[in-house]
C-alpha cells in the first residue's frame, strides 16, 4: 500500500471473492452464479436502451422501482435498488450502525459483513453458530445492536423459518434487523410480507442468482419508507446514478418474464436434490440447502484436497480455510451435465 493509504483502513482486510481463473475451461461451480443466461426479454430490452447510453439514466430508477414494488406488492417508497446488492448493504452499514449500535451477525456467514464493519469503523460481534451450523435467534437476545443475518444462510444454504424471523423481530422492536435474502428464490420463504407489521426490517434482495443477472450488478432492499428515505439519503450523498441504463432496462424484461425465472428456479431446485441424494450415496454428509449451492464434506477425503483436485479435473468448487468448516466445500448448483461431471470426477477420486 502507498504511504498516503489513510491509517483507518490500512488495516482493512478485502472480501476474497471466489476465484476467476484464466488458464484452461472450467466447470465452474465456485460462485453461485445461475447456469442459465438472462431473459429473451431481459436482452431485448437491454439492446433497445444502447442509443440512449450517452444520457445519464435516471437517478431515481422510478420505473425499475414501480415494477419492484408491483412485483411484491408494496409502495414504491418502500423500495430502493442498488449496483448490486453489496451496495445497499454497505449503505445500511453506514446508515444503523455507530459506537452506540453495532453490529451483530454469525461467526460463519457471508465474508463482506466484517468488510463493511470495518470500513464503516463500525464495532462488531460475531455470534457462534450452533455444532449443526443452524442459526439460534435466541443467541441474539441482547438489544441495542443492528442484527444481520443472510437466509438462507451463505455457505451453509441453511434457512431460518418465517417464525423465527419474526420472533426476533419482536423481541428488538428498538433495533434494526437487517435480512439478506440472496437466495430465497431457491427454496426459502421470503420476510417481505412482514415489513408491514415491523417498522425495523430490511428486507435484502438481488438480481445476481435466480434471475440470472450477476453481471449487471443488480440489488434492491424492501422496508418501511422512513427505512428507505435514509438509505436514499446515504446513497444521494455516494452514489447517485448507482444503476446504469442496460441494468435498469434489463431488470424491467426480468420482472415481465417471472416465468422464465421459475422454471429455473425450479429447475436448480431439482438438480440440487439431484447432487445431494448422489454425493450422499457416495458418503457426503450435506447441510440442508435451501439456495442454490450445498455445502458437504466426507470422511474419505477433506475439503482442501477435494477441492484442489477437482481444480486440476477442471472443476471449480469454493472452498474455505476456515475454522469448524475447513473440511466442508460449497459447490454451487449447475446444469444436470455440469453436474455429473462434478459427480463422475468424485467417484473417479473416491
Amino acid at each position: 500500500m502507498s504511504r498516503y493509504f489513510t491509517k483507518t483502513l490500512a488495516a482493512l482486510k478485502p472480501y476474497v471473492p471466489g476465484e476467476q481463473p484464466r488458464d484452461m475451461k472450467y466447470v465452474k461451480l465456485n460462485t453461485n452464479e445461475s447456469p442459465f443466461p438472462p431473459s429473451e426479454a431481459a436482452m431485448k430490452y437491454a439492446s433497445e436502451h444502447l442509443r440512449s447510453l450517452n444520457l445519464y439514466p435516471d437517478p431515481e430508477s422510478a420505473g425499475l422501482i414501480k415494477a419492484l414494488a408491483d412485483t411484491y406488492g408494496v409502495a414504491s417508497e418502500e423500495v430502493i435498488v442498488s449496483n448490486g446488492s453489496d451496495e445497499i448493504l454497505f449503505f445500511a452499514f453506514k446508515a444503523f450502525c455507530d459506537n452506540e449500535h453495532k453490529a451483530v451477525f454469525p461467526d460463519i456467514t457471508y465474508g463482506c459483513y466484517t468488510v463493511f464493519a470495518n470500513a464503516n469503523n463500525v464495532p462488531y460481534r460475531e455470534i457462534p453458530l450452533k455444532e449443526d451450523l443452524t442459526i439460534d435467534t435466541g443467541d441474539y437476545a441482547e438489544t441495542g445492536n443492528t442484527i444481520v443475518l443472510a437466509n438462507p444462510n451463505a455457505p451453509t444454504g441453511i434457512a431460518l423459518p418465517l417464525e423465527s424471523i419474526e420472533e426476533l423481530l419482536k423481541a428488538h422492536p428498538d433495533d434494526i434487523v437487517i435480512i439478506d435474502e440472496a437466495y430465497i428464490d431457491f427454496g426459502g420463504e421470503s420476510c417481505i410480507p412482514l415489513i408491514k407489521a415491523y417498522d425495523n426490517l430490511l428486507v435484502v434482495q438481488t438480481f445476481s442468482k435466480s434471475r440470472s443477472m450477476a453481471g449487471a450488478r443488480l440489488g434492491y432492499a424492501i422496508g418501511n419508507r422512513e427505512l428507505i428515505r435514509d438509505l436514499n439519503t446515504i446513497r444521494n450523498s455516494f452514489n447517485p446514478y448507482n444503476i446504469n441504463s442496460m441494468t435498469y432496462s434489463a431488470a424491467i424484461g426480468t420482472l415481465m418474464d417471472r416465468e422464465y425465472t421459475l422454471n429455473n428456479c425450479r429447475e436448480i431446485i431439482r438438480v440440487r436434490e439431484y447432487t445431494v441424494s448422489e454425493l450422499v450415496r457416495m458418503g457426503f454428509k450435506v447441510l440442508d440447502s435451501k439456495a442454490n449451492f450445498v455445502f458437504a464434506c466426507s470422511d474419505r477425503i477433506s475439503g482442501e484436497e477435494l477441492y484442489r483436485r477437482l481444480k486440476e479435473k477442471g472443476v471449480l468448487i469454493r472452498h474455505f480455510a476456515k475454522d469448524r468448516i475447513d473440511n466442508y466445500n460449497r459447490i454451487t448448483i449447475g446444469t444436470k451435465e455440469q453436474m455429473d461431471i462434478l459427480l463422475d470426477r468424485i467417484r473417479e477420486m473416491l
